[in-house]
């Protein structure tokens, strides 16, 4: 399934999507029960309409944000890291979430921020403790695109990552999510444009710790609840956004997240 979030006047609503006439269109409102997005059912009727026409929200709303560091060897290398023996996991603050067309904002304490294009995780159902042995792929709903915009200079003075990481519309998510790609095994690219010049172009294949391994060492440590988003890190040439640049991080089968950036 495809689906996507977007604004009505009743609030709210998940749509999901298919094609009509090589167009992406929202076929129906959907609604994700609470405890298991593994099924969702027919909620509001609305007109089908086209995706383009849709005034997009982040369609994810999750309780937490998990993020992987340095899960690509390129990335760890051009900021002068080793390589982690274990996943690196930190957090990102839930009110960070930025839909897709939505203004990404430099805050004037920081002088360098970047972007950080990653393929994203969203869990379909509670998961905690899962067993070596157990097939995680009934615990995803599906993939999605996320910027994990960063302030660089916070990030290397602070020491650890919450306030580099969280500032509001540092997590911009989107435009769908999708359970119709295989980053594992097929890989899938993930390309990230600074006004139209490629800035990263890296494959799923080359991360350090993959889908399944990330999920078991989360999981060992804290509770992934339906609607949770694990980032799973971004491969080289991360760089600078300044004010008045357009970035899009585009992932095979996902689309293009697509957001502009401005001062404080």
């Amino acid at each position: 399934m495809q689906y996507c979030r977007f604004q009505t006047e009743d609030g709210p609503q998940y749509g999901e999507l298919g094609q009509r006439k090589g167009e992406l269109w929202m076929e129906r409102v959907i609604a994700p029960p609470p405890e298991d997005w593994t099924v969702m059912r027919l909620d509001k009727k609305l007109p089908a309409r086209p995706f383009s026409q849709l005034s997009l929200l982040a369609p994810v709303t999750p309780s937490k944000i998990v993020c992987i560091g340095r899960n690509y060897r390129d990335h760890a290398a051009e900021l002068g890291n080793d390589v982690p023996k274990e996943p690196l996991l930190f957090l990102k603050a839930p009110s960070a979430l930025l839909a897709p067309g939505a203004t990404i904002r430099i805050p004037a304490i920081s002088k360098r921020v970047d972007f950080e294009g990653e393929l994203g995780v969203v869990i379909a159902r509670r998961c905690y403790k899962l067993k070596p042995d157990e097939d995680v792929r009934r615990y995803i709903r599906g993939y999605v695109i996320v910027n994990d915009v960063t302030a660089r200079d916070l990030q290397k003075s602070d020491g650890q990552w919450s306030r580099a990481k969280g500032f509001d519309t540092f997590c911009p998510v989107g435009p769908i999510v999708s359970d119709a790609i295989d980053p594992t095994n097929a890989g899938v690219s993930v390309t990230t444009r600074l006004n139209g010049e490629v800035k990263q172009h890296g494959s799923t294949k080359d991360l350090l710790f993959d889908i399944a391994t990330l999920l078991r060492y989360i999981s060992a440590a804290m509770t992934l609840n339906p609607g949770d988003l694990i980032a799973t890190g971004t491969p080289a040439g991360v760089g600078p956004m300044q004010p008045g640049d357009v970035v899009e991080v585009e992932i095979e089968g996902l689309g293009k997240l697509t957001n502009s950036v401005a001062g404080e």
